[in-house]
């Protein structure tokens, strides 16, 4: 059995929320037009688990997410290589934890969210899924 692998993905919440991400029960992840965040959109399993980030307003984590279906061609760009997953809800954060939150923190030293902050797919480690997941004083099943 693989391992499961921890991610980010962001979303602007006046264009997709956490809140509507619960709503639905679950959604295609798609419109992602970056090679190095569709590389690793092709790189998560169904299991997986990821951070859903608001970005824009918020800037915080608001909720975590299951990766549902793994990759498959994204319809929204029709004869272009681009790829979308299916996400589903799994909790909303009993407290987001903010951007700011995870700047002031060293043990966020190398966080992708940071490092690679124009990009709305990044891995995480689970020390750093872990860390949020406390500071936001969440549990997963």
């Amino acid at each position: 059995m693989a391992t499961r692998r921890y991610w980010l993905m962001k979303s602007e919440p006046y264009k997709y929320s956490y809140a509507q991400l619960v709503k639905d029960g679950q959604t295609m992840w798609d419109g992602v037009r970056n090679y190095e965040a569709r590389n690793h959109i092709r790189e998560m399993k169904a299991g997986d688990l990821a951070l859903f980030y608001h970005s824009n307003e918020g800037k915080s984590v608001a909720g975590i997410a299951r990766i549902k279906r793994e990759a498959y061609p994204d319809p929204t760009a029709p004869e272009e290589d681009w790829s979308a997953v299916d996400v589903e809800p799994v909790t909303a954060m009993k407290v987001q934890v903010s951007l700011d939150a995870i700047r002031d923190d060293p043990a966020f030293a190398d966080i992708a969210l940071l490092k690679r902050s124009r990009l709305s797919v990044v891995p995480v480690s689970k020390d750093h899924f872990d860390r949020i997941l406390k500071l936001g004083k969440t549990k997963i099943a």
